[in-house]
């Protein structure tokens, strides 16, 4: 078994991936959440099931967060914590939709060191440890370096270009582009493919994780809606929002805000 952590979350995301595709197109349950959390399937549970027994066993000293685990106080006493999404994008799994991802990460003190969002019906699985840059796939990539928001391709849900959303009620030029699976547009970003993405509403850590991870890695700029760095592990597992590209994009986008 794969010793360092990145090595530990790309081994296991594969496994994940083997999972999950055995259930991708049905029959399968499936049921919503209470709260409007959104659906759950037996891929996420089974997914979740396999990871938690396989992670914690061998990172005993780690704590765990993942969107399908009951919440436990004492992951906010640990140095490293697990932070899990077994399934991103659900409902578009239920669709028979490809866009659908596995992210994991491990965060030391607030800030990630390892991240891996895979896509096992796309075959991309992208990868970042701290200080040794990301990868997709095994080869390195890196954000765009598209300058200024002028035609910048900006991954965001359609509320977020809103008028109210900005200073003034200018939004920006940018082309908008969309993807249901929120750690597959950070890692679009990371890749280059798109200049910068943003998401307004707070957005919970298993989401956010290893797509920031994958980012940092990458050359991106990445903070939150008002600007300040995202830090995980929180007693509530959200961040407000998230806003991250290109140097020469997310500055001005962030700062065009209200």
């Amino acid at each position: 078994m794969p010793e360092n952590d990145l090595a530990l979350l790309i081994h296991v995301a594969r496994e994940a991936g083997r999972i999950a595709t055995g259930y991708f197109g049905g029959p399968y349950m499936s049921e919503d959440k209470p709260g409007g959390a959104g659906p759950v399937t037996e891929a996420d549970l089974a997914v979740n099931v396999m990871l938690q027994e396989t992670l914690r066993a061998l990172r005993p000293a780690y704590g765990w967060l993942s969107e399908e685990s009951e919440d436990s106080a004492a992951r906010l006493g640990r140095e490293r914590v697990f932070i899990i999404d077994p399934l991103d994008g659900t409902r578009s799994f239920i669709s028979g939709e490809k866009t659908w991802a596995h992210a994991l990460a491990v965060v030391e003190n607030g800030r990630p060191i390892a991240g891996v969002v895979y896509l096992p019906l796309k075959d991309r699985l992208y990868a970042a440890a701290r200080g040794q840059g990301a990868t997709l796939n095994g080869a390195p990539i890196r954000v765009s370096d598209h300058q200024g928001l002028a035609g910048a391709s900006v991954l965001a849900a359609r509320p977020a270009l809103d008028t109210h959303h900005w200073k003034d009620g200018a939004v920006p030029p940018v082309t908008r582009a969309y993807r249901p699976s929120l750690a597959y547009r950070l890692a679009l970003v990371a890749e280059g493919r798109h200049d910068a993405m943003l998401t307004l509403r707070d957005s919970w850590e298993w989401d956010i994780a290893a797509g920031a991870m994958i980012l940092e890695e990458a050359g991106a700029h990445v903070t939150d809606r008002h600007g300040a760095a995202l830090v995980f592990n929180n007693a509530h597992p959200q961040v407000a929002g998230v806003v991250a590209g290109a140097p020469g994009v997310q500055p001005g986008l962030q700062a065009a805000l209200a």
